[in-house]
């Protein structure tokens, strides 16, 4: 019994490191690591975001109305951290921050084919949001 989880085990090993055992989460659209294949960022969950980002979505899904005249304006990626893309393929949009005077720092950054990508420090870094 000992010996054939040995060599179960080891077959395993030996199909990942080949690459020709597929993941659960590459099957699905993610690695193990929680990591966006098509843009190499890591995943954050719908669920796993703050309440207000929910908000921000429903508002992006309805069309607005949005509370900034900036929601909805087009995204640059001047920091080169999303995927490459056409001007104007993306749009950012506020996510309200609890106490901050302004605008605070939270966007969601939506891609014409319907990617979705959440910075909490302002553009410094970004996580592909999963549903």
């Amino acid at each position: 019994m000992m010996n054939q989880r040995l060599v179960a085990l080891v077959l395993i090993v030996a199909l990942v490191g080949s690459g020709l055992l597929l993941t659960v989460g590459q099957v699905l659209g993610s690695d193990a690591s929680g990591t966006d294949p098509e843009s190499g960022l890591p995943t954050i969950s719908l669920s796993d975001l703050p309440a207000e980002a929910g908000q921000t979505l429903a508002l992006i899904e309805a069309g607005g109305p949005f509370p900034y005249g900036e929601d909805g304006g087009t995204f640059g990626n001047f920091e080169g951290l999303l995927p490459a893309a056409d001007q104007g393929y993306y749009q950012e949009y506020t996510v309200e921050t609890p106490g901050s005077a302004d605008r605070g720092a939270r966007r969601i950054v939506a891609g014409l084919e319907g990617e979705l990508y959440w910075t909490a420090d302002h553009y410094s870094s970004f996580e592909r949001i999963t549903r």
